[in-house]
């Protein structure tokens, strides 16, 4: 498979409602579209696609979207996120973030947004603060930013994760905004 086909089908085949959506169905087609793909990544195998700005664009929205879907509720979810995160941070170190469009671009960004880290955290504060993306999309990594800076870690992830929840991440985990 080459990126081309990871980027059509995220960018031109679905709609943007369905990136969000938790549904079966939509992630049994990313699993039997890109299960493979996600193998090859994980494997390293795919580094030929960071020789350009949508080829690490596709390795990324791989390893930090698909593998969300493919592995709904499972530890593989969160797996590949690291990975993900050194490859944004090499994206973003050779100007890639510059070459695409702010729409893609977001999915560029979106491992610091999915870290648990606080120091990673302060770096998305300063990405999502570039004017260019206006105050919605700040708006939400800083949602993200206050429970890891509460908790150092998103609570949602325990129960999948096999990590135990303190009693106050169990409060907050009846309240609205708790996971996204």
């Amino acid at each position: 498979m080459d990126f081309i086909t990871v980027l059509k089908f995220w960018f031109e085949e679905i709609t943007t409602e369905q990136h969000w959506k938790k549904d079966p169905e939509f992630d049994s087609l990313i699993s039997d579209r890109f299960k493979e793909t996600h193998k090859a990544a994980m494997a390293g195998e795919l580094f030929q696609w960071r020789e350009s700005a949508e080829g690490a664009l596709a390795e990324i929205i791989v390893l930090d979207q698909f593998s969300r879907n493919i592995y709904r509720d499972k530890t593989e979810a969160f797996a590949s996120d690291s990975l993900a995160l050194c490859l944004a941070q090499n994206a973003i170190s050779r100007g890639y973030h510059k070459e695409v469009s702010p729409e893609r671009r977001s999915f560029l960004y979106m491992p610091y947004m999915h870290s648990e880290s606080k120091k990673i955290h302060l770096e998305a504060v300063k990405i999502f603060g570039d004017p260019e993306w206006g105050s919605s999309a700040l708006d939400f990594e800083l949602k993200h930013k206050t429970i890891i800076d509460r908790f150092g870690r998103y609570p949602h992830r325990n129960e999948i994760l096999g990590r135990k929840s303190t009693p106050e991440e169990v409060e907050f985990l009846k309240g609205p905004d708790s996971s996204f």
